[in-house]
């Protein structure tokens, strides 16, 4: 017990020192290239892939993350652990911005780099605001960049996955994209919440076939969030029936380069 906490004590310290550095330095080579997307690149080739291997996570892919790299589009995904935002960036071949509360803007560090790189605030309590930011990030995804969102709200405290919000949902249907659904299971048990120890192994996550959006009217939004919720309810079901020694081979940094 005792050496598994201390385990855990330095797998948190490295995360930690790990962002501490990546983060300024792809800020400071972004700014000084003038290029707002090296530092979602950066976050794709080194610091999601490090930050997975110091958490000790055997991340494995069902489905194909190279479906829809030539366009935009809203991923959805559930959301289990902070492991799974690493996760996302070393799977998805995209530059993503993420859907993220408000609140994250004033963090050190990481509100610097998530308002410099163009995330999507949105603050629930205030609706005026919070439509507004959601006009707003359609027109960004109509001019090419894709998004990933959390509809749940929050992570999972039993792994299941809650009823989805349905602001996500409103963005495609008004930026006219598809939407992709994700499950990732695993990722709560290796990296628990509020500081508990880490339990290294195997993280699995599942990508769904795209749901078409374009032609669809606000109106089908509740359906929208019904199919779609139930496309991630079936992947993640998928992950928990499969055969652990069936899935892929590990990501590996060379997919998650361009």
């Amino acid at each position: 017990m005792v050496l598994n906490r201390l385990s855990s004590l330095l797998r948190y310290a490295g995360m930690a020192l790990w962002s501490i550095f990546w983060i300024p330095a792809a800020l400071i080579l972004g700014t000084v290239r003038r290029d707002s997307s090296l530092p979602l690149r950066f976050a794709r080739k080194y610091w999601g892939p490090g930050m997975l291997r110091l958490a000790g996570a055997d991340l494995r892919v069902q489905g194909s993350p190279d479906a829809l790299a030539g366009g935009p589009a809203i991923y959805v995904m559930n959301h289990q652990s902070s492991l799974d935002i690493p996760a996302a960036f070393a799977v998805l071949p995209v530059d993503l911005r993420f859907i993220a509360k408000h609140t994250l803007r004033k963090v050190p560090f990481l509100g610097w780099y998530m308002s410099w790189t163009g995330m999507v605030f949105v603050d629930r309590s205030n609706s005026t605001q919070a439509v507004g930011s959601l006009n707003a990030a359609a027109e960004r995804v109509r001019g090419g960049i894709s998004l990933l969102a959390y509809p749940e709200g929050t992570r999972s405290r039993d792994g299941r996955i809650l009823p989805f919000k349905k602001g996500p949902f409103v963005l495609a249907l008004q930026a006219g994209v598809p939407i992709v659904p994700i499950a990732i299971e695993g990722s709560m048990r290796c990296m628990p919440a509020h500081l508990r120890p880490f339990r290294p192994g195997m993280v699995r996550m599942a990508i769904g076939a795209p749901i078409v959006t374009e032609g669809m009217g606000l109106d089908r939004r509740d359906q929208l969030v019904h199919q779609t919720r139930e496309a991630v309810v079936a992947l993640h079901a998928s992950l928990a029936r499969s055969d652990p020694q069936q899935a892929s081979a590990p990501v590996r940094a060379e997919r998650t380069t361009g």
